[in-house]
């Protein structure tokens, strides 16, 4: 029976996880894009109200379950304790059914209250849509965390994937019926949402599938040496599970619970600016459909590294290998560094240009480009906070992040605030979330260097990636402006994959990646070999 090698596993799953999280923003994003038509800034309103509420819920009952299953899992199988493994996942289960079925209960109850709290009241139709969602997602999470600690990152992001298309195809299906029955635009809103539930429904019938037919034995061969000494009962694993997750869920929830405040408090800083709350509504559909949805893009190249670093560095620290869990600290620092400034500037460059290449409302496109050009700024920051966490929760210093995240949530909700009365207007909103990652991002820093005792080489993982973007923004202005005239979505396109290519070269002839990097990822003796007889390596 074939071992899995832990080094290609992290690797690979990185890969899988990177392409799924694009193929589903991708499909999101195309999604929005028919939506935001039929249901124009009002209906987005309502919707992503809605959706953000849902988001809340969701992290504030599962977000640290899927990671401390998946943490608990590595642990048990690097010491050998297959029976624990199955105990784990059975006491999981069990209690992720409990949350979901008492988070969709209380949503369903307390949707009018809900969407009050979002200043947006009509959207409550939309709360009771989405909320049979959350407990089929609380299955599904289990069984992630499951897979993820066996670092098989595949049933995961397939299940992500039919997830987004159940989502896209059923959700602006019914939108157009509804639409057809002359129903109010919450209604219609409201039938879209319906077709996230049924996208998670089937994205959870076909991760049960997988976990009934997983071989753990071709994954658990390299550990069959060790002897099982399994002891605890599943009393103490459900504690264990829990003393994990509730530090990872509060911390992974603060955000997204501020975030659902956001279009309250945006809403309500409109209206006392002049605006009508119609008005205050649509230009928050605007922002958010538009604006949130494309600066989210990104992260679909960091999240992956932040889930498959957690189960790798936790094996390698329950082996007491110090090295190799130092070493993907480091080495994940630098390469969620090396995507996440390109794309910060790069989306803040070309904002306008990025927006019109996928929304045709030219006005809403005008609105929210300037809004976008700050807002990619906190990219970097996400990308940032994301790794960090990841490091800090594999250290089993999950209650770190939870100081963060709340001054961070704070300094949006303040900032946001503030910053819109004080004559900003809708700038306030994306200032406030650069405000908001940039804090935490620090903080995290900080808690990293003085309790895991890891300094980033500050050279390799911050200057010498913002020294090869400077030629990379210049070349995909350039090149925009030396084709716009031809064509506005063919310049687009181009610009981006010119950025691409000059930031990849200058990051070669700056030594920003090494040999050893290189040849970690798959093909990576080919891709060398190539880069040496071009003379950039």
């Amino acid at each position: 029976m074939a071992t899995k090698n832990r080094k290609n596993l992290l690797f690979s799953g990185i890969v899988i996880l990177t392409v799924a999280n694009l193929l589903v923003k991708v499909i999101g994003l195309i999604y929005k894009i028919p939506l935001h038509e039929r249901l124009g800034g009002e209906g987005m309103g309502y919707f992503n109200s809605a959706y953000r509420i849902y988001t809340a819920f969701y992290l504030v009952s599962t977000g640290g379950l899927p990671i401390a299953v998946s943490l608990m899992v590595s642990e048990a199988r690097a010491k050998g304790k297959k029976k624990e493994v199955k105990q784990i996942f059975k006491a999981a289960l069990c209690l992720f059914m409990f949350i979901g079925a008492s988070g969709t209960a209380i949503m369903m109850v307390g949707s009018k209250g809900l969407a009050i709290i979002a200043g947006n009241e009509p959207a409550s139709i939309c709360i009771l849509a989405v909320a049979p969602t959350l407990f089929f997602i609380c299955i599904c999470s289990a069984i992630r965390g499951y897979f993820q600690g066996y670092q098989n990152m595949l049933p995961t992001s397939i299940s992500e994937v039919l997830e987004s298309l159940g989502k896209a195809v059923l959700g602006i299906l019914l939108a157009i019926y509804a639409a057809k029955c002359g129903y109010d635009v919450p209604v219609i809103a409201a039938y879209a949402l319906i077709g996230l539930t049924l996208g998670v429904f089937a994205g959870t019938v076909y991760i049960q599938f997988q976990w009934l037919f997983f071989k753990h034995k071709q994954y658990d061969a390299e550990f069959d040496h060790l002897e099982d000494t399994s002891s605890r009962t599943t009393k103490q694993l459900l504690k264990t599970l829990l003393i994990t997750a509730i530090p990872i869920s509060i911390s992974a929830s603060v955000m997204s619970v501020a975030d659902a405040f956001d279009s309250g408090i945006i809403n309500t800083s409109l209206r006392a600016l002049g605006y009508t709350k119609e008005i205050a509504n649509d230009m928050w559909g605007d922002y958010s459909t538009l604006a949130i949805s494309m600066y989210n893009m990104p992260t679909v190249l960091i999240y992956p590294i932040s889930a498959s670093i957690v189960p790798y560095i936790s094996s390698a620290l329950a082996e007491r290998d110090m090295v190799k869990a130092k070493g993907a600290m480091t080495s994940s620092l630098k390469i969620a560094s090396m995507i996440a400034i390109p794309a910060a500037l790069g989306m803040s460059v070309l904002s306008g240009p990025i927006l019109s290449l996928f929304f045709s409302d030219t006005e809403a496109v005008e609105f929210v480009a300037p809004l976008l050009s700050v807002l990619a700024v906190a990219v970097f920051f996400i990308g940032m906070l994301s790794v960090t966490n990841s490091i800090l929760q594999a250290n089993k210093l999950e209650r770190l992040p939870i100081i963060s995240m709340i001054v961070g949530a704070c300094v949006k909700i303040l900032s946001t605030s503030v910053l819109m009365r004080i004559g900003l207007g809708m700038y306030g909103a994306p200032l406030g979330t650069v405000l908001c990652y940039m804090t935490i991002a620090v903080i995290n820093f900080v808690f990293i260097f003085k309790k895991v005792g890891i300094l980033p080489d500050f050279i390799a993982v911050f200057v010498k990636p913002f020294l090869a973007v400077i030629p990379c923004c210049l070349a995909a202005i350039g090149t925009y402006f030396l084709v716009e005239g031809f064509h506005a979505k063919i310049a687009t396109v181009l610009a981006i994959m010119a950025a691409v290519i000059v930031y990849l070269i200058a990051l070669l002839l700056l030594k920003g990646i090494t040999k050893e990097e290189v040849l970690m990822v798959p093909k990576g003796k080919k891709i060398y070999a190539l880069l040496h007889k071009i003379k950039l390596m």
